[in-house]
């Protein structure tokens, strides 16, 4: 077993498929997450959007509050620092971060579940570099996802008409400075995602760590272009645990650096809300019996977990 989270070329899916395939299997399978590099997404279009995001961080309290939608779970807009908790946490999150989902056609189906963005006026960029951003991350996620087919035995394409219309999330967070003595050293308590795959993409500080099969807190900052992607809950279901949903944190870093703020903006891929999590044909085994006779729809178990972590 390795003793770091491997880095892997995404270019080498359309040169060496076979071997690309492979190995990001392997390091899924060991430690439910991986960096992805050289994935084609400009880093002017990251940065843009991370500028715009900051710029609506920096607004006054009760400005930001005006995009706070009470009742929806946290589903689009904003949420306040100290509201999310990791499941099982004594401490709320350090946080405040705000939710782009997708942008349904008119006539969706889904529209029941999936409410529409809300966009701040006092930033009239965010809208363009926000969608822009998300629209990348849920490309650059489908490729992903269409290697992690392939390596349990799937069509390349077997994903891509059940997260076409994903309640996916594009959430920037803002954690602000550590200005006092008495708070946890945890910034965002240890827990699993929820979704399929989440893509976090440049975060601005060190503080990441994923809890290694022996029980270690391993960190993981990614370098250059490297996009961070790891498994959620829902995969893990799906693939009867073949793929692992790997618990991580985010900690203060040490001295002055827990005095800067950190930026981070995962993108959370998920299914379609009414796909029904059942788990896969190929990954049960003699060896690896199936842990989930019942299915449950992508939306029910997202409603079950939001209630868990306190957004519901």
């Amino acid at each position: 077993m390795s003793s770091r989270i491997p880095t892997l070329d995404i270019r080498r899916y359309d040169s060496d498929r076979d071997a690309f395939v492979a190995e990001l299997g392997a390091a899924y399978r060991e430690w439910g997450f991986a960096g992805i590099s050289h994935h084609g997404i400009p880093q002017s279009l990251v940065d843009d959007a991370y500028e715009a995001f900051r710029r609506f961080f920096a607004l006054p309290e009760e400005v930001k509050r005006r995009y706070h939608i009470p009742g929806q779970g946290g589903a689009r807009g904003y949420t306040p620092f100290g509201v999310e908790t990791a499941k099982g946490s004594q401490h709320y999150d350090l946080k405040e971060f705000y939710h782009i989902g997708r942008e349904l056609p008119r006539d969706s189906k889904y529209r029941e579940v999936m409410p529409p963005n809300v966009w701040p006026a006092e930033v009239p960029e965010f809208r363009e570099h926000g969608l822009a951003l998300y629209n990348a991350l849920d490309a650059l996620g489908s490729r992903v996802l269409s290697a992690l087919a392939l390596h349990i035995g799937l069509p390349a394409d077997y994903f891509a008409d059940k997260t076409d219309f994903g309640n996916s999330i594009l959430r920037p967070i803002h954690y602000p400075p550590i200005t006092a003595d008495d708070i946890p050293n945890v910034r965002a308590g240890a827990h699993g995602d929820i979704n399929f795959i989440t893509l976090l993409v440049g975060a601005s500080t060190a503080g990441l760590e994923v809890l290694s099969h022996k029980g270690e807190w391993v960190p993981f900052t990614s370098e250059g272009d490297t996009i961070v992607v790891n498994i959620g809950d829902m995969l893990e279901r799906l693939t009867n645990h073949v793929y692992p949903s790997t618990i991580h944190r985010v900690v203060n870093p040490p001295g002055e650096e827990a005095r800067k703020p950190r930026y981070s903006v995962p993108f959370f891929l998920h299914p379609n809300p009414d796909f029904l999590i059942d788990v896969l044909p190929s990954c049960i085994t003699p060896d690896n019996p199936s842990r989930y006779p019942e299915p449950i729809t992508a939306h029910a178990f997202l409603e079950q977990r939001l209630r868990e972590i306190k957004l519901k």
